[in-house]
């Protein structure tokens, strides 16, 4: 019965040993291969495009806001000037 056990563990320490073997060439080859899917590189370039937008549309928003605070500094150094 004994022996059963220890041909028990062999095996399956064996089974575990190439399943870990196995393992580690696949996360190896994924990650020579840029290491991740299609979908997400897909992903990866929607938000990378958003974010692209979103900093154009800010840019655009901080001219705006300086021509209107230059707008109102204009108007306010004219009211001083006419007291």
């Amino acid at each position: 019965m004994s022996s059963v056990f220890i041909v028990a563990i062999v095996f399956g320490a064996i089974i575990i040993a190439i399943t870990i073997f196995c393992g580690t060439i696949l996360m190896a080859i994924r990650l020579k291969h840029g290491g991740i899917s299609l979908k997400a590189k897909e992903n990866q370039t929607e938000e990378a495009k958003i974010i692209q937008e979103t900093y154009h549309s800010l840019s655009k928003m901080e001219d705006r806001v300086d021509a209107l605070e230059t707008i109102l500094l204009d108007r306010h150094r004219k009211e001083k000037q006419n007291e």
